[in-house]
């Protein structure tokens, strides 16, 4: 075989892959649409879930389970996001120009973290937040677990996001008379917004998808919205667990985990969106 057969084969091979996972995504949109878009109403999005007659949570609408995740998110954006970017500067800029080896064994903490189950999160904030610090069962204790468990994701991302920046960039900075503090503020952080401002928007989404760490540390059908952070909460993914697994109500139920499931997938991609335009904003205004 030739060398354009071998390239017809191998681009072959890539655009099936492609298509494939298209094809999955599309079917996974098609299904939500078709079993959950019926569900939705003004009703089902601003009323909260009430129980029936036989005391399942199924009637009503989700209006706890949105607000409990958007505290959420909110949450580990004001918690994960400084620590993390702040973080990968001082591992990037500050100690691995200096100690290259002990930069690196950061580094391989930090994506270790970034691989571990979110189960594993979850009992860590059950004996950190909930036990140790006393949070209890509450919003503070999931918020607090997620953005551990997005804070090494983060980490990652901002650190691609700032070695992308070419050296000549800092070296001419500094040649110029600028200090070390005043060139990553002015022009390593502004060059590498874009980038950070996408994995961080991109972790947020998961924190708000997670489901497993808030089931231990504090999410439960029968909360409102909360009032406080010591308060229980309500979210989406465990309201979607809880119609799927444990009502016996299922043609009720059902109907309803696929309207909550079409909810949550449109916030992510809202999140995307918005993750997209900031990209190609800071993009445009920062180019090197």
């Amino acid at each position: 075989m030739n060398r354009k057969n071998q390239e017809l084969v191998y681009f072959t091979i890539l655009r099936g892959c492609a298509g494939l996972v298209v094809a999955v995504l599309a079917i996974i949109l098609l299904f939500l649409l078709v079993n959950g878009l019926g569900k939705i109403s003004w009703s089902f999005l601003t009323e909260n879930p009430r129980a029936n007659s036989s005391g399942a949570l199924v009637d009503g609408g989700i209006l706890s389970p949105i607000m409990g995740t958007i505290y959420l998110m909110l949450l580990v954006f004001g918690v994960s996001i400084p620590i993390g970017v702040l973080g990968s500067v001082f591992l990037v800029e500050v100690l691995g120009r200096k100690y290259h080896r002990a930069s690196r064994l950061w580094w391989i903490v930090v994506n270790n973290l970034a691989g571990v189950p979110s189960i594993v999160y979850g009992l860590l904030g059950v004996a950190l937040f909930v036990t140790m610090l006393q949070f209890g069962l509450s919003l503070i204790a999931a918020g607090m677990t997620l953005a551990l468990m997005v804070l090494p994701i983060i980490m990652v991302a901002t650190r691609e996001a700032l070695e992308a920046v070419p050296n000549s960039l800092r070296e001419a900075s500094i040649a110029l008379g600028a200090t070390k503090w005043q060139t990553i503020r002015h022009h390593i952080m502004p060059y590498s917004a874009s980038g950070i401002l996408t994995g961080t928007i991109l972790s947020l989404s998961r924190a708000g998808g997670e489901t497993a760490p808030i089931l231990v540390t504090g999410a439960t059908m029968t909360a409102l919205i909360p009032s406080a952070l010591g308060e229980p909460f309500q979210a989406i993914p465990y309201y979607i667990y809880q119609m799927g697994v444990n009502t016996a109500d299922i043609d009720k139920a059902y109907p309803n985990a696929y309207g909550a499931a079409l909810v949550l997938l449109t916030i992510v991609v809202l999140m995307n969106f918005i993750a997209i335009y900031l990209r190609n904003r800071y993009r445009k205004k920062y180019r090197w």
